[in-house]
């Protein structure tokens, strides 16, 4: 049995439309979930600790501002979530959205790249980021994401991020 707190926001998301994502999720890993939707509380409880071990993560995911469909592929084996804490980067609310607006980027743009470059799925919600992928792209993300947190140009961790992606396309034409 698991215990998690998810922001009060997000709880309607991990029910869904009458109950459908809370449902779904149950059904395909016989795990039960029960949601005190006025604490934020999410219960999770179930035989098999590895299926239980998954769907905690992803209602993590689901509470840090990922669609449960992007939570989902934490079902996935070797996909992995980092939740990356905004205190360490900002102290005061001004700093906090202007931290949070380097890594959207104008229009969403930075998180995009990041996003693309990587192979991963980037949230950032209320002193989080959180991202989702396989490992070494979740880690080469965060090395982005915490980059840009310092100060860097975006230009300049495009550049290393597009090194990166070089790099894994030529180690995949290898091991063909």
């Amino acid at each position: 049995m698991h215990e998690l707190k998810i922001p009060k926001a997000r709880i309607a998301v991990l029910i869904g439309k009458k109950g459908v994502t809370k449902n779904e999720i149950e059904e395909f890993t016989n795990i039960k979930i029960d949601v005190d939707s006025k604490e934020g509380i999410v219960t999770v409880t179930g035989k098999d600790a590895v299926k239980l071990y998954f769907v905690r993560e992803m209602i993590l995911a689901i509470g840090r501002g990922f669609n449960p469909e992007i939570a989902k592929l934490l079902l996935k084996q070797d996909y992995v979530i980092e939740i990356m804490s905004l205190n360490e980067f900002a102290d005061k609310k001004k700093t906090l959205d202007r931290v949070r607006g380097r890594v959207i980027g104008k229009k969403g743009k930075s998180r995009e790249m990041i996003e693309k470059l990587t192979e991963t799925n980037v949230s950032v919600y209320g002193k989080t980021i959180s991202i989702i992928g396989l490992p070494e792209n979740v880690t080469a993300s965060r090395n982005a994401v915490e980059t840009l947190l310092e100060g860097a140009n975006h230009s300049t961790v495009y550049k290393q991020l597009e090194r990166y992606r070089r790099k894994i396309k030529e180690e995949r034409m290898l091991n063909l």
